[in-house]
């Protein structure tokens, strides 16, 4: 049997590594982050673990047959020279349900129970409690609408936490006749995007970017929320038009937002964003957890597997589609 070389370009501990080479004795794991090194390992290479990724070194590599994306988002990779190539990509999908699905119910509770002004009232000593009841800091999950834009694996478990707590879920699917979670209560096409952000108390964003979702969220879609209303962002930051988002704030469109994810990162520190107190910024880590490591090991050895075999992999890339 020939041997099978995989690249793996990202930092991966060894204990993992160890893991992929048992697979079998037929498979040569290299492991490189330097960038020349890489290109030069690549050129043999059937199979390319990728963190890092360029053109460059997918032009290098003569012999590559598969990708196995480190991430679940696969845009970075989907160049035109590998979309038209034969090359198969697969990304990580099932590696971020759990941590990203926690991140939103988290970010929700901040804005239900008030946590992130007391947090900064708390780095101030202030003790300022609502002033009724009727607050709109304080409030309940339990009886709003989540609406989710996006019922892939992670949309599926933010709407089973969701449920847990109370909430009434409703979501978009490319495909909505197609079978949905127990959890969700009601599909709406993704052309009727406009009508699921009226009726959300909460709009989370969970889906990948592409041609279609690049820059869906502007002026028309904010305008369509409920005042009150809060967006979460836990996918791609240029799936919205910051600059409506910032529009929107100042004008009281709606009522807060929940952003893991921006046009630019690290988020410049003259963005207007940072000055809301309506605003919950974290560093893109929805999707971070001890557990990652682990879990892509597995997905990419279950795949090795059939690569080796000549089985379908899962996690295949819609190249066209860009998930």
């Amino acid at each position: 049997m020939n041997m099978t070389k995989i690249l793996i370009s990202f930092d991966l501990p060894e204990i993992h590594i160890a893991k992929i080479r048992s697979v079998s004795p037929d498979v040569e794991v290299v492991h490189s982050e330097d960038k020349e090194e890489a290109l030069n390992i690549v050129k043999d290479a059937d199979v390319l673990f990728a963190g890092f990724f360029s053109k460059e070194l997918f032009q290098a590599a003569k012999k590559l047959r598969w990708i196995q994306s480190w991430g679940a988002g696969v845009e970075r990779i989907l160049i035109p020279e590998i979309v038209y190539s034969r090359v198969i990509v697969t990304n990580a999908g099932g590696v971020h349900p759990t941590p990203i699905s926690e991140h939103v119910i988290g970010m929700m509770l901040c804005f239900t129970r008030g946590l992130h002004v007391f947090i900064r009232n708390q780095t101030e000593k202030k003790w300022e409690r609502p002033e009724t009841w009727t607050s709109p800091m304080i409030e309940e999950l339990s009886g709003k609408t989540l609406g989710i834009v996006g019922l892939g694996r992670i949309g599926t478990e933010i709407a089973k936490k969701a449920k847990c707590l109370g909430m009434r879920v409703i979501a978009t699917k490319r495909d909505p006749t197609h079978p949905a979670s127990t959890n969700v209560d009601r599909l709406i096409a993704p052309a009727d995007l406009n009508q699921l952000l009226a009726e959300s108390d909460f709009a989370v964003l969970s889906l990948p970017l592409t041609k279609e979702t690049e820059a869906m969220i502007g002026d028309k879609q904010l305008k369509s929320m409920k005042p009150t209303s809060i967006l979460i962002n836990v996918s791609r930051g240029r799936i919205i038009q910051e600059n409506k988002l910032v529009q929107a704030f100042k004008r009281g469109w709606i009522a807060g937002a929940g952003l893991d994810t921006f046009e630019n990162e690290p988020l410049p520190e003259n963005s207007e964003l940072w000055n809301f107190k309506n605003v919950i910024i974290t560093p893109h880590i929805a999707g971070d957890t001890p557990h990652y490591p682990e879990r892509l090991t597995n997905i990419f050895t279950e795949n090795l597997n059939r690569f080796i075999h000549k089985q379908p992999l899962i996690n295949v890339v819609d190249k066209n589609l860009g998930y």
